[in-house]
């Protein structure tokens, strides 16, 4: 599955993006969630959930799918 995010702010966190993306319930399971799953953003595996994403970053999450970070200014 391929789908667009779109954010309000400058930049949302890879935590807040799993929650809003329903990947995980809470904010709380993101860090063990991170640490069982490979996150690839723009390509490259990382497991913080507090890392910044900006529009144009892309997130692939394991049997989930491709995530793309837009911004909503300019509607």
């Amino acid at each position: 599955m391929k789908k667009a995010v779109f954010i309000e702010t400058p930049y949302m966190t890879l935590g807040q993006m799993l929650k809003e993306e329903s990947i995980i319930s809470t904010g709380g399971q993101a860090k063990w969630y991170l640490r069982e799953t490979t996150v690839m953003v723009n390509d490259e595996p990382d497991n913080r959930r507090g890392r910044k994403l900006y529009p144009g970053d892309t997130v692939a999450v394991p049997d989930v799918g491709l995530f793309f970070i837009r911004s909503k200014q300019g509607e």
